[in-house]
């Protein structure tokens, strides 16, 4: 994977959201900002890109986004139910339509044998309530980790605004 892949989604997605009128919302913790900083890299970015969340603790997921403490317990931080929170979290305390919300390990260390090093949750999540999101599971080092999951999170909101039935359970 290179950077080019991830410049040119980036780029897919802001063509995209102009010609939709919409804005962007990022939700980051184990990317550490990497999304927002790939989407702003474009220049005219805040015609498209609302505002960044980078929620790494769970305090701060609780507080900037409005995941749930029992949530964050019953689940833990890398969780379907978490990502999805954020990313619901991301577009109710904005004014972005759309949203990318991700929660994983980079590792190196974290891991658990059922949560191991390179296992992610990525969400998208859209301001009419909708969201759905998927697990990863990445190999490489954290900095190979954290790249596939910015390409991927790009590549996911691509898919759903180019293809708005391709989940039965979002309308984008």
């Amino acid at each position: 994977m290179h950077h080019d892949d991830i410049a040119q989604a980036a780029r897919q997605l802001a063509e995209q959201l102009i010609q939709q009128s919409i804005m962007v919302v990022t939700a980051e913790s184990c990317t550490g900002g990497g999304i927002a900083q790939t989407l702003t890299a474009i220049a005219g970015s805040s015609r498209w890109f609302e505002r960044g969340f980078v929620t790494y603790s769970n305090d701060a997921k609780q507080e900037m986004l409005g995941v749930q403490a029992a949530t964050l317990e019953r689940t833990g931080a890398v969780s379907e139910d978490t990502a999805l929170e954020m990313a619901l979290g991301a577009v109710r305390h904005s004014r972005g339509q759309v949203s990318m919300a991700v929660t994983g390990i980079a590792g190196p260390e974290g891991g658990t044998p059922d949560k191991p090093v390179g296992t992610v949750w990525i969400a998208w999540g859209h301001s009419n309530g909708g969201a759905d999101a998927q697990c990863f599971h990445f190999q490489g080092d954290r900095d190979a980790v954290r790249q596939q999951t910015i390409l991927e999170a790009i590549r996911g909101l691509n898919a759903r605004l180019k293809s708005p039935q391709s989940s039965s359970s979002t309308r984008y």
